[in-house]
């Protein structure tokens, strides 16, 4: 029992430290130092350690050996690169979704859109942010691929990440309906499209805010 209450509080912690992260709570540079997180967490330091390693091999944290863990300083080289990774998978996941996805997927991907929308609209932007996340993460489930599933899981912290940068939530959120409405349709042709579209305007968002230009 004493081990699976473990195991349950090291994942609480991680998501909690994630969403910190990706939602600007604790900013690129900051220390994350265990004694302090336990403490703010009302945790022992044994959940906090498990969590920062978690996160160190998730890419938003980086382990600096004899001093404290800090949370990652993306570079505009560190968003191009992974905008050429994430183009090359997402493109493939997208279009396998649209192919393959069943009634249980699809009505989930539904719900997905809808509370991304209410989110927007409200002005939940910590939510609609995450759910924006989430919309991607599920396609590698319709894709009904395991391989391209453990891939997006890979950098999947780091897609939320970039979706962290955006500020036109309800822009976004048009997006994604549009996607659903198109893989619902199973029309292979306008998920190509919209989806190029939809990750080159990703991509322009975060490498803009790092004082770059689209070009390599």
């Amino acid at each position: 029992m004493g081990a699976e209450h473990g195991e349950l509080e090291s994942t609480r912690v991680t998501r909690m430290l994630r969403d910190d992260i990706l939602l600007g709570r604790r900013l690129p540079g900051s220390r994350l130092v265990e004694r302090d997180l336990a403490a703010e967490l009302h945790v022992s330091r044994l959940p906090v350690r498990e969590a920062i390693r978690a996160l160190v091999s998730e890419g938003i944290v980086v382990a600096r050996p004899r001093s404290w863990a800090t949370v990652r300083e993306f570079t505009l080289r560190d968003v191009r690169d992974f905008a050429e990774v994430r183009a090359a998978i997402e493109s493939q996941v997208f279009v396998l979704a649209a192919e393959r996805h069943d009634i249980e997927g699809i009505e989930q991907l539904r719900r997905l859109v809808e509370r991304e929308e209410h989110a927007a609209s409200a002005g939940r932007m910590d939510e609609a942010r995450l759910l924006s996340g989430a919309f991607h993460e599920h396609m590698a489930v319709l894709a009904g691929n395991e391989m391209l599933l453990e891939l997006v899981g890979i950098f999947a912290t780091r897609l939320k990440w970039v979706f962290g940068q955006h500020t036109d939530l309800e822009a976004m959120a048009a997006e994604h309906r549009g996607l659903y409405d198109a893989i619902l349709a199973r029309d292979v042709e306008v998920v190509r499209r919209l989806v190029a579209r939809h990750l080159e305007q990703g991509t322009a968002t975060a490498v803009k805010k790092f004082g770059g230009s689209a070009a390599r």
